[in-house]
């Protein structure tokens, strides 16, 4: 009775002459909670001292081991309209296979024969630069021929010139001569010794020899002159063909540049037809098409559709906190759980899981993600005897656990509890090349 009136029951009924009283009065039961209680401190005492293995745990998604491996879209390089489609979302494509078939939109490229056009003016250029080289020879061969006559008229003239300083020295000589003659036959003549007709004879032959003289001079002066006007006559001749010859390369070469322009474009404009087929990058399958119907236009460089590749390595990427990105080296192992397969977990105890895959860590980000944690990407262990699942695809969700250092249970709550990080772990691998 639990008395709580002062008035007690006890003191007026005795509950020993009930059997239900004697039966509760004189039962023993907490000696069976007793037992219970110091069996479950000795089992909670040997569990503590069990091993326990400390762990990261992570979660991520599955991905592909190399980039060009990973879900990609496809974009066009050009700005179009959609006019037909030969796909639909889920087939297969091979590399190279014709998934849609987009127009122009832009009124520069609107002509049909666009690429033919821009060949017959490539055509009619590289004729233009025929003839040019056929002028510039022309011309060369103008002034060769110039030069050679130029060449002979200065011999001629050179040779006249000679000449006439001959003629002129002859009639120095013969002038000199008859002045001699004429002065002796004054001298006779004052001396009685010759007639004055003899005297007039000399003077007449002296006037005609300095007349004679005089005559040779101007014939000199003219060849002289005649040799300066040969020179600039072919000169002018030889420039003026020579600027002939400059303008017709000038043009050449314009024209060169031109032919070379038209030849880009031209290249670009056959490019640029060719990208009129937006073919698939790789196998794969067409998972979305981001554009629909016909007739949509769309800009340069963006998506179309999205191709999942066929052929792909299964990886595993995942985040780990800064504080235990040193707990974690290249080439350890993970356990993964992967979303949708059954698994039992117990985080501490990985041989008494079930469900979970090995992995290894591969590759470790070297700065920090968006999240404020590091990227950490995972492939299947060979060594584990556990294949992944072949059901698996990439962007299902996965649970990592990266595995440490054995500590005791009791060890490991006491960690849990004062929020220290895990031990610090060095794989086998480091402690061999530091003992090399």
């Amino acid at each position: 009775m639990l008395n709580i009136s002062k008035k007690s029951v006890h003191k007026h009924i005795k509950l020993s002459d009930y059997k239900s009283g004697t039966y509760v009065v004189n039962k023993k039961y907490y000696k069976q909670f007793n037992r219970l209680s110091i069996a479950f401190l000795v089992l909670l005492v040997i569990i503590l001292f069990l091993p326990w293995t400390q762990n990261i745990t992570g979660t991520g998604n599955v991905t592909t081991l190399k980039p060009n491996q990973r879900p990609q879209s496809i974009q066009s390089v050009i700005s179009g309209r959609i006019e037909q489609w030969f796909i639909q979302e889920g087939d297969f494509v091979k590399k190279g296979d014709t998934i849609l078939r987009v127009s122009e939109i832009k009124s520069d490229y609107f002509d049909d024969k666009l690429v033919e056009r821009t060949g017959d003016q490539i055509q009619s250029k590289s004729q233009s630069i025929q003839a040019y080289q056929d002028k510039v020879r022309a011309l060369q061969s103008q002034i060769s021929a110039l030069q050679a006559e130029q060449k002979l008229k200065l011999q001629q003239a050179q040779l006249k010139v000679k000449s006439s300083r001959i003629d002129l020295e002859a009639a120095e000589t013969n002038q000199s001569i008859a002045q001699t003659q004429y002065d002796r036959i004054i001298a006779l003549q004052s001396e009685g010794l010759k007639a004055t007709k003899d005297v007039e004879e000399k003077r007449m032959k002296l006037q005609a020899t300095q007349a004679k003289y005089i005559s040779q001079q101007n014939k000199l002066s003219e060849a002289e002159i005649e040799l300066s006007r040969i020179n600039a006559m072919y000169a002018d001749k030889i420039a003026k063909a020579q600027s002939d010859l400059y303008t017709a390369q000038s043009l050449q070469f314009n024209t060169q540049a031109e032919v070379s322009k038209l030849e880009n474009s031209y290249s670009n404009y056959e490019k640029r037809s060719s990208l009129r087929f937006v073919t698939a990058p790789q196998d794969g399958y067409i998972n979305k098409a981001l554009k629909g119907g016909v007739g949509e236009t769309f800009k340069e460089g963006e998506s179309l559709v999205t191709i999942m590749p066929s052929d792909y390595e299964l990886a595993v990427e995942t985040y780990v906190r800064p504080i235990d990105l040193p707990l974690i080296h290249i080439g350890e192992k993970v356990r993964i759980q992967f979303d949708g397969w059954p698994a039992i977990v117990f985080s501490g105890w990985e041989s008494a899981s079930y469900g979970t895959y090995g992995a290894k860590i591969v590759a470790i980000e070297n700065f920090i993600s968006p999240n404020g944690m590091y990227r950490v990407i995972l492939s299947p262990d060979v060594e584990d005897e556990q294949e992944w699942p072949k059901g698996i695809r990439v962007g299902s969700g996965a649970r990592t656990i990266a595995l440490l250092n054995d500590v005791p249970i009791w060890y490991e709550i006491w960690r849990q509890l004062n929020g220290f990080p895990p031990d610090f772990y060095t794989p086998k691998n480091s402690n061999k090349e530091a003992t090399k």
